[in-house]
């Protein structure tokens, strides 16, 4: 359904610097832009392309004035983009409402007459399922799970028993919800499995990245916190509560009942020790090894980690040590000319 410029610009806050009323259909890159569509420019080089383009508009950030193309001028372009994106590209797939002939649904369990359960999907007994939910084929949903109002599990999620997932939710493909998080105790020479009786708790517009695994409880819950995003290939271990609001890239391992403060970043393929506490906002650098608490706002890098500034020294030193063992030898060589000349 096309879109006037003067309606997206008011969504956006912006303001229209040409005509208001201009029809647009589509959203594309500059060098792929067809007439109808808006484009993207965050500096002069990608506006002169957006120009150039067969876009009817462009979107921007600062003082760009154009004789040929509709502007929309907005305080910050990249922004604007992740708002503008889902009027052109809907987040969550749009199907019909119903039941798949092919999905085994309990008779107990309690499908809003709204929500959609795809092909190959399995609902246990007294789960519950959300207004406008969408499952698209292949779940697993166990016995007393609950899934809130606009959530979509991407083809075969497995949603273990007694998980709660909220609203708006987004769960890739392959991600495991609930799965027994890793307990044992060493009894008369065997590893005795510890049950995981807990859930997982997932809070409402979190989303979860493709062929990620949270692990349920051992008693209580492990938590996903609200607005909260996964990348692909994390692993979360019982128990662990992640805060509201925090970018968790790819890779990234968390260890049992380590709790993370909201907002804050780990980049990819870090790794952190269990029961630990990371502060609001700290930020932790890719392939860091977290083997102690994290302050508030800290930045810590390395592993193990350290505060970024002492980490980035560090390995400053460590590329001048090569250098540093010629300089030794020369010295060395140095000293034993001087004994030997003595010694003459």
């Amino acid at each position: 359904m096309p879109i006037t410029v003067a309606q997206i610009s008011e969504l956006l806050h912006g303001a229209v610097a040409g005509d208001g009323t201009t029809e647009l259909t589509g959203f594309a890159p500059a060098a792929v832009a067809r007439a109808g569509d808006l484009t993207f420019a965050e500096h002069a080089a990608y506006f002169a392309a957006a120009e150039a383009s067969q876009a009817a508009a462009i979107l921007v950030a600062g003082p760009f004035t154009s004789a040929r193309k509709v502007v929309i001028r907005v305080a910050n372009a990249r922004v604007a983009l992740a708002r503008v994106l889902p009027l052109f590209f809907p987040i969550a797939p749009q199907l019909p409402a119903g039941i798949h002939p092919g999905a085994d649904v309990d008779a107990s369990a309690q499908i809003d007459p709204t929500a959609h359960v795809g092909a190959h999907c399995v609902i246990g007994p007294r789960a519950k399922l959300g207004a406008r939910a969408t499952l698209l084929g292949g779940n697993h949903v166990g016995e007393d799970c609950v899934i809130g109002a606009d959530t979509c599990l991407y083809p075969n999620v497995v949603v273990y028993a007694r998980s709660q997932i909220g609203c708006r939710v987004i769960i890739h493909a392959g991600t495991v919800i609930g799965s027994d998080g890793y307990g044992y105790v060493l009894d008369e020479g065997q590893h005795r499995k510890v049950l995981q009786v807990g859930i997982v708790i997932v809070q409402d517009d979190v989303e979860i990245g493709a062929n990620a695994a949270i692990d349920r409880g051992a008693l209580g819950a492990t938590v996903i916190g609200q607005g909260t995003k996964l990348d692909n290939l994390v692993h979360v271990a019982h128990n662990v509560v992640l805060g509201r609001h925090c970018l968790i890239l790819g890779q990234v391992g968390f260890a049992g009942s380590t709790q993370v403060g909201d907002y804050a970043v780990v980049a990819a393929q870090a790794g952190i020790a269990g029961h630990l506490k990371i502060g609001q906002q700290a930020v932790i650098g890719a392939k860091s090894g977290v083997m102690r608490d994290v302050p508030n706002g800290a930045k810590v890098l390395g592993s193990p980690a350290a505060p970024d500034r002492e980490a980035k020294r560090q390995m400053i030193a460590v590329q001048h040590l090569p250098e540093f063992v010629r300089r030794l030898r020369e010295l060395e060589r140095q000293v034993e000319e001087l004994r030997a000349s003595a010694a003459n």
